[in-house]
């Protein structure tokens, strides 16, 4: 059944309600280019579920195939919504209620289109990013085109997203570009910037 939370209406008339974001472990590559899974990290858990919660998202997917890690991460996720984090600290349990564990990418697709009875816009995002790009303003402008759809944003950890992951997104975003040559900025920090690029009020 289509989700039936309150949009959640930006500045510019785009729907973050309608957004989620999707941090993969796998497939991601590392330095040398092979295909690894990568261990999630307390701070990536925390700090993406904070800035998603602050700009109105919908979700939060970790995605990561290994039992354990999945297991890490919910023990996490249930210690700030039941345990005693929850009552110490508030705050931190709305953002980790957006939270959600999931084994693999389809399995993140499957419930965002269950939530919102419509297969997501995947855009995929990475410092690599080869061949045609979206800009974030060409971005805003296709989902302000289709505010019903949602929409679902892919961050790779390790040296990034593999090209298994581009080929299959509808959309490449345009790659976060420093002052110079050094450009490996942290996952957690290249969220909070698209996410206020896309819809923070100025």
């Amino acid at each position: 059944m289509p989700n039936s939370r309150k949009p959640v209406m930006a500045e510019h008339g785009l729907l973050p309600s309608r957004v989620a974001v999707a941090l993969l472990h796998h497939p991601v590559y590392d330095k040398n280019r092979q295909v690894v899974t990568t261990a999630v990290t307390n701070l990536d858990i925390h700090d993406i579920a904070r800035t998603a919660r602050t700009f109105g998202l919908f979700r939060y997917y970790v995605v990561n195939p290994v039992p354990e890690q999945q297991a890490l991460t919910e023990r996490i996720r249930l210690h700030w919504l039941e345990g005693w984090g929850a009552g110490y600290n508030p705050r931190r349990k709305e953002a980790l209620e957006l939270l959600r564990v999931m084994p693999g990418l389809a399995d993140a697709i499957s419930d965002l289109t269950g939530e919102f009875g419509e297969h997501p816009l995947l855009v995929v995002t990475g410092a690599r990013a080869d061949g045609a790009v979206t800009t974030v303003a060409q971005l805003q402008d296709i989902m302000a085109g289709n505010p019903d759809r949602p929409c679902l944003l892919l961050f790779g950890t390790g040296w990034g997203l593999t090209g298994e992951i581009f080929e299959r997104a509808d959309i490449a975003l345009e790659p976060i570009r420093g002052c110079g040559d050094y450009n490996h900025l942290p996952v957690r920090a290249a969220v909070a910037i698209y996410l206020d690029r896309l819809f923070g009020r100025g």
